[in-house]
């Protein structure tokens, strides 16, 4: 079992795929890392040896910024938005769309299930 900063990648899986589990990695990424590290991205997670392993780790470390470090930047550039006020931190505060997409109808993935309003009989 190949494990590459704190995330086991699934050992039946192609190295270009597998590499996409980290967070941070998409597939781009992952072919210019197994590029870079000289690994043939063909071959599966569980033919790996460890000179391939500690190659794709040193690049990764070096290059890229994955997993805890990656989440706490995003959050903070968040929080940063939020903290002077702009338009896309008020967006963020009020849990609606941030980038300019129609709230009148759709957007339910970010405003969450829809609050039905009760109807009051006539007296």
């Amino acid at each position: 079992m190949a494990r590459i900063s704190g995330v086991d990648l699934p050992r039946e899986k192609r190295v270009e795929a597998a590499l996409t589990y980290i967070f941070g990695i998409g597939q781009t990424s992952a072919r210019r890392i197994l590029e870079i590290s000289q690994v043939n991205p063909d071959i599966r997670v569980k033919d790996m040896t460890e000179d391939h392993i500690s190659r794709i780790r040193s690049v990764i470390e070096q290059e890229y910024k994955i997993e805890g470090a990656l989440r706490a930047e995003i959050s903070m550039n968040i929080k940063r938005l939020i903290d002077i006020g702009s338009y896309r931190g008020l967006r963020h505060r009020r849990g609606l769309p941030v980038r300019g997409q129609r709230t009148k109808t759709n957007a339910r993935t970010r405003k969450g299930p829809r609050k039905t309003i009760g109807r009051k009989a006539k007296p």
